[in-house]
């Protein structure tokens, strides 16, 4: 990063607070809205615990619910939803749960203003690996995030479809008109989330903070808000791990928010070396991305150190690491340290259905992953080097 930078960036109204879903209603009516179509999946669909308030919030301005998302996040799910949306007239959508309904609600938005056959969507999402957004005002998306991804202040969205019995497509939607209108953070719902998949997710979250420090298109912006999230991460975390909530979960979110601000702007992202290969080991694989960066991301780490500097004094400062005279290695245990107190796995053997005669496909798709081009100048590994992290990860 040189001495100038320029940082566009509009996010949607963040609401945080327990019990704060009660205000549903009411960022729906500041925005004019009077019908919303609640999307989610089956399993949140199906939960008392989480849905009662939900609709409660919402009120009388909730036309439906659509609860068939899936972590696949297909696009027949979508298409299927905007058929959904239309035949309720509705005209806003509210997305419960982690990143796949949101992702889903995302693609439905831009589905809701296309007119084409859902085959010729199809056909052309299968030739490109993305769906074209059409030169409308889009039905607004409010979220509700039940997990600690951080993939909510986004203005992109993931999507598979798929193609028998070959391997699915895998892309996305990329538009800065997909940004959230309004989110609302509410400890009461997230604390309902199962520990293990809570966990998982804060990995992924926590990741994002990583590489935002290090990532070559980063801001001093995006410096302040990764650098005070790690911090809460780092405290909360370890906490969230022993099954505490109260301030461990206030922690937990409120760092989510932060190290996830700014990421995903119109100039680019600063996912870099660790969602590249979480993507490579998690696609295709009965694992959940967060469970994959917690497996991968000290082994990433100790291979990005080698190469650059990757600002790790900074890094391990806002870790509150002592980092002494060798801050990279300070990093990795800090890192693995919070990967062990979230009891999630720490080797790549651990996933039932990953041989390890299948690295060398993965490391073809990290090293292709275009994710790789956030990384800081100088790094540039090769397909042997990303193979050799799988390796001392199995």
């Amino acid at each position: 990063m040189t001495g100038s930078f320029r940082f566009e960036y509009t996010p949607g109204t963040i609401a945080y607070g327990r019990e704060s879903v009660a205000t549903m209603g009411e960022e729906l009516a500041q925005q004019g809205i009077d019908r919303a179509l609640l999307v989610t999946g089956s399993t949140v669909g199906s939960t008392p615990s989480v849905m009662d308030p939900v609709r409660a919030g919402i009120g009388d301005r909730l036309a439906g619910v659509f609860a068939e998302t899936t972590p696949e996040k297909r696009l027949a799910t979508a298409l299927d939803g905007v058929e959904q949306l239309r035949a309720i007239d509705a005209d806003a959508l509210v997305c419960l749960g982690g990143g796949s309904s949101l992702d889903v609600a995302t693609v439905m938005s831009v589905l809701a203003v296309d007119d084409r056959p859902r085959e010729t969507i199809r056909t052309e999402f299968l030739d490109t690996g993305t769906v074209s957004v059409p030169d409308a005002e889009l039905p607004p998306v409010f979220a509700v995030p039940t997990t600690l991804a951080g993939a909510d202040l986004s203005i992109a969205a993931g999507l598979t479809a798929d193609r028998g019995n070959r391997a699915p497509i895998h892309g996305g939607v990329f538009d800065e008109r997909l940004m959230p209108d309004a989110l609302v953070y509410d400890p009461a719902l997230i604390e309902t989330t199962p520990h293990e998949i809570l966990c998982a997710s804060a990995m992924n979250g926590f990741d994002k903070g990583l590489e935002s420090l290090y990532a070559r298109n980063r801001t001093p912006i995006t410096d302040a808000t990764a650098t005070r999230g790690l911090a809460l991460l780092a405290e909360g975390l370890p906490r969230l791990g022993s099954g505490a909530h109260d301030n461990s979960l206030h922690d937990a979110i409120v760092g989510t928010i932060l190290v996830q601000y700014g990421v995903s702007r119109n100039t680019g992202s600063t996912l870099s070396l660790i969602h590249a290969f979480g993507h490579g080991i998690s696609r295709g694989y009965d694992i959940q991305q967060g469970t994959a960066h917690a497996i991968i991301a000290p082994h990433a780490l100790e291979l990005l150190f080698d190469q650059v500097d990757g600002r790790r004094e900074e890094i391990a400062a806002a870790l509150g690491a002592g980092a002494g005279d060798d801050p990279a290695t300070a990093v990795v245990n800090a890192v693995t340290d919070i990967r062990d107190s979230l009891g999630l796995p720490a080797r790549l053997r651990s996933i039932p259905d990953l041989s390890r005669e299948e690295l060398t496909m993965v490391a073809n798709a990290v090293i292709t992953d275009g994710l790789l081009g956030n990384t800081p100048e100088g790094f540039d590994p090769t397909e042997s080097e990303i193979e050799a992290v799988l390796e001392s990860a199995w």
